[in-house]
C-alpha cells in the first residue's frame, strides 16, 4: 500500500514539463561530483532548461537520465539539512537497477536523505476537476 494517492493528471503535468524542457546533460555516468570527489554518477546526469531548480549550479530541474527510453520514470525528493532545502529530481528512462543506484548515490551522506516516487495511473476523486 502507498503511503500517498497517485495522480495520472499529475504525471501528465510532469511529462508536458519534461517534453516542452531542453534536456542539457552536464556529467555523464562514472563522472566524479564536482564538489564531492568521492561521488561518482550512476546514469547522466542533467537539467531542464528554462525551468526553475535548485541545484549547487542554479540550473534546472535535475534530471537522471537510464539507459531505457526517454520517458519520465519516477521522481526523488531530497531533504538536505545543510542547504535547507527540498528538492525535486526526475528520473527519466531508468530501470530498476539504475533507480537503486540513483537513490544510494543520492543517500550516501547523513545530511541528504530521499523519497521516490513511482509513477501510477490512478486518479483519486480530489483529482477530478470539474472544468
Amino acid at each position: 500500500m502507498n503511503e500517498y494517492e497517485n495522480n495520472a493528471y499529475f504525471w501528465q503535468k510532469v511529462d508536458t514539463l519534461f517534453i516542452s524542457s531542453k534536456l542539457s546533460i552536464s556529467r555523464r555516468k562514472g563522472e566524479t561530483h564536482p564538489l564531492y570527489h568521492n561521488l561518482q554518477y550512476p546514469v547522466d546526469y542533467g537539467h531542464l532548461d528554462d525551468t526553475n531548480g535548485k541545484d549547487e549550479t542554479g540550473d534546472g530541474i535535475s534530471v537522471y537520465c537510464g539507459t531505457q527510453p526517454r520517458s519520465v520514470t519516477a521522481l526523488i525528493i531530497a531533504a538536505d539539512i545543510l542547504k535547507k532545502d527540498l528538492d525535486v529530481k526526475i528520473l527519466v528512462g531508468c530501470s530498476e537497477e539504475e533507480v537503486s543506484l540513483v537513490l544510494r548515490f543520492l543517500n550516501q551522506t547523513d545530511y541528504q536523505k530521499t523519497v521516490l516516487i513511482r509513477r501510477g495511473n490512478d486518479i483519486p476523486s480530489w483529482g477530478v476537476t470539474d472544468n
